[in-house]
């Protein structure tokens, strides 16, 4: 069994585990960019909205705390465009 920790750090340094973390939303289609984001919701009730910021390889870059009712309803602003 793995011992690998998922743990992200805010804007404000903050430091949250997401390895047992729910994740409410998400978009994770390849190739990423700024279409990707998850909304996570952790055991002990921290809301987390990741975000990719423009990076191709790597799904989200920039995570950020937020309330609960701003997670549950999200919508995310950006969409995949198809070339």
């Amino acid at each position: 069994m793995s011992k690998s920790k998922y743990i992200v750090t805010t804007p404000d340094e903050q430091q949250v585990d997401l390895t047992q973390a729910v994740i409410l939303k998400s978009n994770n289609l390849y190739p990423f960019g700024e279409h990707n984001y998850a909304i996570y919701e952790t055991p002990e009730g921290n809301f987390v909205k990741g975000l990719n910021r423009g990076e191709r390889e790597i799904m989200l870059t920039h995570f950020e705390r937020m309330d609960e009712a701003s997670a549950r309803n999200y919508n995310h602003p950006y969409f995949r465009e198809d070339e």
